[in-house]
Order: C-alpha cells, then sequence, then structure tokens
C-alpha cells in the first residue's frame, strides 16, 4: 500500500458507509477554439507581453538568427559561453557556441547567464508556456536557475484555452507552466522579479 492509499483509506473510514456519493463533475467547458491560427499567435503575443515577456516573431529559417540576437539584446556582445541549450534543440535553433546540457550538476546550471528551449504547448488565452521534461524541453532546472529563459513556440503548438492545451500533454510528464517572468508581490505588494525562477522571459514565436 502507498502513502495515498492509506491516506485515503482513512478519509474513507473516517466517513462511513453512509456518506453520500460526489456530485458529478460538469465537464461542460470550452475543449476548442474557432479563432485562426493568426488571431491565437496575436493573442499569445498580447498576454505574454502583458506579463512583461518579450516577443519576437520570425520566420522558421530565423529561428538561430532571432535567438541570437535576442541573447546579444540581453546578455551583451558575445554571450555564447553564457548559454546553455536543451539536449533535443533543433541544431538549426542553437545559437553558435552555446554549450548542451548534460545533466551537470544544478550548481553548474545557475552559473549560466541564459537558458534555450522549446515548448510542448502554448496557451493563448492565458499566455502560458508548458515544457514537459522532453528533450526539446530540457529537466525543469534548465528553465528555472538561469536568470534568462528563452522559449521558441512554433505556430502549431499554440492552443486557445487550458482544455485544449491539457488534453496534448502526458498527464505524468513534470509539467512547468510559464507565464511571464518569475515574479511575486508577496512583500508588501511590491514586485520583485527572479525570485523562483528566470528574471527574463524571451519567446522567440515562429510563424
Amino acid at each position: 500500500m502507498t502513502a495515498r492509499e492509506e491516506i485515503l483509506g482513512r478519509i474513507r473510514t473516517a466517513l462511513g458507509p453512509d456518506r453520500a456519493a460526489p456530485a458529478p463533475i460538469a465537464r461542460n467547458y470550452r475543449t476548442a477554439d474557432d479563432r485562426s491560427a493568426a488571431q491565437l499567435l496575436d493573442v499569445l503575443t498580447d498576454r505574454l507581453e502583458d506579463y512583461k515577456a518579450t516577443v519576437l516573431r520570425c520566420a522558421p529559417s530565423e529561428v538561430a538568427q532571432t535567438v541570437a540576437s535576442a541573447l546579444q539584446a540581453t546578455l551583451g556582445e558575445h554571450p555564447e559561453a553564457d548559454v546553455v541549450v536543451a539536449p533535443g534543440l533543433p541544431a538549426d535553433w542553437r545559437p553558435d557556441g552555446a554549450t548542451e546540457d548534460d545533466g551537470r550538476p544544478a550548481v553548474e546550471l545557475a552559473g549560466y547567464a541564459a537558458t534555450v528551449t522549446g515548448v510542448s504547448v502554448a496557451v493563448a488565452e492565458t499566455g502560458t508556456l508548458v515544457l514537459d521534461g522532453s528533450p526539446v524541453c530540457g529537466r525543469r532546472a534548465l528553465s528555472l536557475l538561469p536568470d534568462c529563459l528563452v522559449c521558441v513556440v512554433t505556430g502549431d503548438q499554440v492552443v486557445g484555452g487550458v482544455p485544449e492545451g491539457l488534453a496534448r500533454l502526458e498527464p505524468l510528464a513534470p509539467l512547468t507552466m510559464i507565464s511571464g517572468p518569475s515574479a511575486t508581490s508577496d512583500i508588501e505588494l511590491q514586485r520583485v522579479e527572479g525570485v523562483h525562477g528566470p528574471r527574463t522571459l524571451l519567446v522567440v514565436l515562429v510563424g
């Protein structure tokens, strides 16, 4: 018996045999979006920029150049040595000279200035990028430790709402959902960035 089963068993015992059956879960929420692909890209861009992310749109052949330009503008001249990329990131998306993540200790990842990854899905309505631990996304630490995160999103990965996005994901995967740079206003309602993850989010939107 697992700890989960033991806890649920104790709850059932405490509730007794005469407990009421749980109410059915309403599932009449929207599961598809009738907006065009171009409209969804515009909505995603608007939401991400509202969250203080930087969005750069480009053609499929311009990904590496756009990533490199974004990193240079953020990190300064010759940033390649400070960039680590997800192991499954396509070669034509990688900036020259970047280091591929090989499972090195987290303390070493924290020493890099920026990370470049892909995503599994992007939800336009909420401006959320979802990384699932696959090779193109990389392990969770890769997207959380360096101070700048660059995510490459292709047009076919963009969906309208959360239910549609979740339907594309493996529920047991280690999902990381990103809506803008890491920020909190817990202390005296003052916004502080970079507390729980990257302080800078750059999104290269392809299409």
